[in-house]
């Protein structure tokens, strides 16, 4: 068995029917690629002989009343593939609107969690003859960086089906004997007076630093200092998608010019992108958004009595420019403004959010997260961010999954109570995808928001010479 760490856990004990805390992402390929030609019954018997290396994919959560602490994995014996691989058609006439409309009805749905907690939908029936994968796995067993990596064993260089590596065929998660499972778990919670004696000299001075550097104008934004938008309230389980491209060598130029960062020429065009929207909707803040950026930890230390589990990430505030006119003001902005919530959040402990989850206690979770959501109380206190915004580096060459060619891959990540936008982009053979994801009732339409973050990229490309075409015209 393989215990949850509390942040895995976490993502259990926050989970509501209106806040999902699955991540998904959207895979688009060539199935002409294929070898001996596409057919979705060879595909999914070559995904199971993949998981049979896989036991990531076969683990599925185990409690008792006699567990003191967190969930753990064990094995599914009655692992079954077919219940976790759907086949579907998009509706008439198969464009991207339409994959987007079915996507986002697949992404309001909950995972089954009597079975190992992921989904793969295979979408066939697109206008150019590509098929799509929507792919679901729960937040509890993977991150950004350990998603990524499972994927990855699914993708290959070549479309040839690869050899499966010997020492990992058959690897069990294993089973979780009674008093084993009551055992470790008592243990578990003798052992956390412990960690916080360790734990309380180690947060104390996080808000006087933080003060400190707050009256120096040297410090990302606090919590509950964010604007408040329509996205800043309760959110239902209907969700809302969009999607598109743009050359990562028109990003690249435009790095170069102005001496930025990749992220941010991203975070400068969402913030472009957002101000729009919002503008659109008579509700754009004079004060800046504050964007939550995701960041990977996986590197860091922790100490040996805590369990490590899955999720290794901790979050990043930083001031957005929406409050700036112009893609070139925004962009000359918002370097200064992350820099400052780089250098802040790098004196912070990266381990310290994963050290207190460790003290997560389920059942006021489960009635909090239910309570919160139901009275609406996002709307009874001030905003704590207004949006996620994530950028993952993906790889520059060509893959394939299952033997199809990967033509796009844009990821989407879980929105929640108070933040119902998820931006998220991803680098991927010469090309960025943006997946933008929604609480419906809050973003009903995300398409002009992709399509805004399409022409803020595209003005600052005409701010430099040289750059190249900007926009994917097979986007709707």
């Amino acid at each position: 068995m393989e215990r949850l760490s509390g942040l895995d856990a976490s993502f259990l004990y926050l989970e509501s029917r209106s806040q999902l805390m699955h991540v998904s992402g959207i895979l688009e390929l060539d199935p002409g690629t294929v070898e001996g030609g596409y057919r979705f019954e060879d595909l999914r018997s070559e995904l199971a002989r993949r998981i049979t290396a896989m036991p990531a994919f076969r683990r599925k959560l185990h409690d008792s009343v006699i567990n003191l602490d967190h969930p753990v994995w064990v094995e599914d014996e009655n692992f079954d593939i077919e219940a976790h691989v759907h086949r579907v058609a998009a509706p008439a006439p198969g464009g991207k609107h339409e994959l987007a409309e079915l996507c986002a009805h697949v992404a309001g749905l909950p995972l089954d969690r009597s079975k190992p907690l992921w989904e793969m939908w295979v979408i066939e029936g697109l206008a150019d003859g590509r098929i799509a994968i929507m792919m679901r796995m729960h937040h509890a067993g993977v991150d950004g960086v350990t998603g990524a990596g499972l994927m990855a064993q699914l993708c290959s260089l070549t479309p040839e089906p690869p050899p499966l590596d010997p020492e990992m065929v058959g690897r069990s998660t294993g089973g979780a004997p009674v008093w084993e499972l009551a055992a470790d778990g008592a243990r578990n919670v003798l052992m956390r007076p412990l960690s916080l004696v360790s734990l309380i000299p180690r947060t104390l001075p996080v808000p006087v630093k933080w003060w400190s550097r707050a009256r120096r104008g040297e410090a990302m934004p606090a919590p509950f200092s964010a604007p408040r938008t329509s996205l800043n309230s309760a959110i239902t389980g209907h969700r809302s998608i969009a999607f598109a491209n743009v050359p990562l060598e028109t990003v690249k130029l435009i790095k170069d010019h102005y001496g930025v960062k990749v992220n941010d020429v991203v975070l400068a065009a969402v913030s472009g992108a957002i101000r729009e929207f919002l503008h659109d909707r008579g509700e754009l803040p004079q004060q800046p958004l504050v964007g939550m950026v995701p960041v990977s930890v996986h590197e860091a230390e922790i100490g040996a009595t805590l369990v490590e589990g899955t999720n290794k990430v901790t979050g990043m505030f930083t001031r957005l420019t929406t409050d700036v006119e112009g893609p070139v003001g925004r962009l000359e902005a918002i370097r200064e403004r992350v820099a400052t919530s780089k250098e802040h959040h790098g004196e912070l402990d990266d381990n310290l959010l994963r050290s207190w989850a460790q003290f997560a206690p389920a059942s006021i979770m489960q009635l909090g997260a239910k309570l919160y959501g139901d009275n609406n109380i996002p709307e009874l206190h001030p905003v704590v961010y207004n949006l996620v915004i994530s950028n993952v580096p993906g790889p520059d060459f060509p893959l394939y999954f299952l033997g199809a060619r990967i033509h796009s891959m844009y990821p989407l990540g879980p929105v929640f109570h108070g933040a119902g936008l998820n931006v998220t982009v991803f680098s991927q053979e010469g090309t960025l995808n943006i997946g933008v994801i929604a609480c419906k009732k809050q973003v009903p339409d995300p398409w002009p928001i992709v399509r805004a973050f399409e022409r803020d990229i595209a003005e600052l490309a005409a701010s430099v010479d040289g750059a190249g075409p900007t926009t994917d015209g097979g986007n709707p």
